[in-house]
């Protein structure tokens, strides 16, 4: 079944000057796809992150090839283990989409890559996050579109919902659904366990937007992931602020625990914990991976040359958890 709430979720309007905002023209690189949701682009030094796409993954292991040839069912389970979250896995859907990937790129030299907004140009790890847009038989085409339409990938909003295409790509998918393309082709080597995955991302996407709406007009609430996030914690240096974040790493000391908030690869925000049973029932322990919302005092700790901006958690009041779904392990598709 589709998500419950993706495809009539409100999502939060771009500003009128973030409607269009061009990130560059550029000639495509030398052998430019990567997978199915990353390209290679001239002219930047890191590879260019599809948004809204999340195709499934290329092999890179012989031995994973073999077994999901020989038994895809269990490779999936056993990629899948104990873990409470779907993974990501190599499948044939994903050597699929690669492919398609590659068709598509037939003929094109150059394409223009267009931010969601403006404050969403990277991902944590320093790539640049973009629509991609390419000329194709005289007309303009929007590449993340037509590969959620041609079933190549779910509209993927575990870190939120397009400004700018919401409503194209929710119809995008429920096209490629009633059409069983791609993914949803219900004899493709492919995920078992979308149902599962989507109901995950809309909870999280859900939360970025409540979140959204109550950040507009105010400098004290902070999405961590924000290319301006650096600065704008500074800007509050003292005061107390929200920010939002997913929890990346659980770091306990003999004195306190530390708990990282993702922001930039090697350069997460810590919660400090000094009382271990406010750590422990803040549940934050059984989150990793997960949306949360703090609200606290920036402070600023220096030892040495060390230096960092974290928040103190003295209440599990300041820890809100996002609503999730219970993870389920059902494996039919």
């Amino acid at each position: 079944a589709c998500r419950s709430s993706a495809d009539t979720a409100q999502a939060p309007a771009a500003r009128k000057s973030e409607t269009s905002p061009l990130i560059g023209d550029y000639r495509l690189g030398s052998s430019p796809v990567i997978d199915g949701d990353t390209v290679r682009v001239e002219g930047l030094e890191n590879s260019v992150r599809l948004f809204a796409l999340d195709t499934e993954e290329t092999f890179h292991s012989k031995a994973d090839r073999q077994e999901a040839k020989q038994d895809f069912a269990a490779y999936l389970r056993d990629k899948r283990g104990n873990r409470p979250r779907p993974v990501k896995a190599a499948t044939p859907m994903g050597e699929e989409a690669k492919d398609w990937a590659e068709r598509f790129f037939e003929g094109v030299e150059r394409v223009q890559l267009e931010s969601d907004t403006a404050h969403k140009t990277q991902d944590r790890y320093g790539r640049t996050l973009a629509h991609l847009f390419a000329h194709k038989d005289g007309k303009r085409v929007h590449y993340n579109l037509e590969a959620i339409r041609n079933g190549m990938s779910p509209y993927f909003v575990k870190y939120g919902y397009s400004k700018r295409f919401h409503d194209a790509f929710s119809r995008a998918e429920a096209e490629a659904r009633a059409k069983k393309r791609g993914i949803w082709d219900p004899h493709k080597k492919a995920y078992v366990d979308y149902p599962e995955r989507e109901a995950w991302w809309t909870e999280r996407a859900d939360c970025i937007a409540r979140f959204e709406r109550r950040a507009q007009h105010r400098s004290d609430y902070i999405v961590l992931t924000d290319p301006d996030a650096d600065e704008t914690l500074n800007a509050n240096l003292g005061r107390e602020v929200t920010v939002l974040g997913s929890v990346q790493r659980l770091d306990p000391k003999k004195t306190l625990v530390r708990v990282w908030l993702g922001k930039r690869e090697r350069n997460d925000f810590p919660l400090i914990f000094f009382d271990r049973d406010v750590y422990h029932r803040s549940r934050l322990q059984r989150h990793r991976g997960e949306l949360v919302t703090v609200r606290g005092t920036i402070e600023r700790y220096t030892a040495g040359k060390y230096e960092t901006l974290q928040i103190v958690i003295k209440s599990t009041a300041q820890v809100q958890l996002c609503s999730l779904p219970q993870p389920s392990h059902n494996q039919t598709k």
